[in-house]
């Protein structure tokens, strides 16, 4: 990846809201340039999506669960794509606020869910119908959980900090 390209993204990670033309002015580019930029790293997937990351709290939620599962059996490939599918359908209507669910390796575990909880009864609901999901048959299940009204935060979620290592790893490179 070229360096303007590069700068551009870790400008876009630290704030999408911004006009091609602050782009311009925080990357040393034109804005010509930063538009034809942005549309062809849209294009070829380096951009996925723009988003906020909300006060978590401030919506509604007390809690952050990262919970790890661990499957008694590995799926079939055509069992993937239709527990794929039926997890796509209940997270459309669940009350829990999952953020993120993968597959994984570590800890000795298969997979890991990161939810927004509102309180810790809910958190309980969570895991609960984590354990009644589809194809999981899960053997074992642990959690950590972040108490989002803790006042004290040694780096809270934010994709700043992920713009400022790209930008160095990308000059040591050099």
């Amino acid at each position: 990846m070229k360096e303007a390209e590069l700068k551009l993204i870790a400008e876009l990670i630290k704030n999408s809201r911004r006009s091609d033309r602050e782009l311009a002015k925080a990357t040393g580019l034109s804005q010509p340039t930063v538009s034809r930029l942005r549309t062809k790293l849209e294009k070829e997937g380096y951009i996925k999506e723009y988003t906020a990351i909300p006060d978590f709290e401030k919506l509604g939620y007390e809690l952050m669960g990262i919970t790890f599962l661990k499957l008694r059996k590995t799926l079939e490939p055509e069992q993937i794509e239709e527990a794929r599918q039926i997890a796509k359908e209940k997270l459309e209507k669940s009350r829990f606020g999952i953020i993120m669910l993968e597959r994984g390796l570590g800890l000795k575990y298969d997979g890991v869910v990161v939810a927004l909880c509102e309180d810790y009864a809910n958190y309980l609901e969570h895991v609960n119908a984590l354990k009644q999901f589809p194809y999981f048959e899960i053997s074992a299940i642990e959690s950590f959980l972040i108490n989002l009204k803790d006042t004290v935060h040694y780096r809270p979620l934010t994709f700043k900090a992920l713009a400022e290592h790209l930008l160095i790893k990308n000059e040591n490179k050099k």
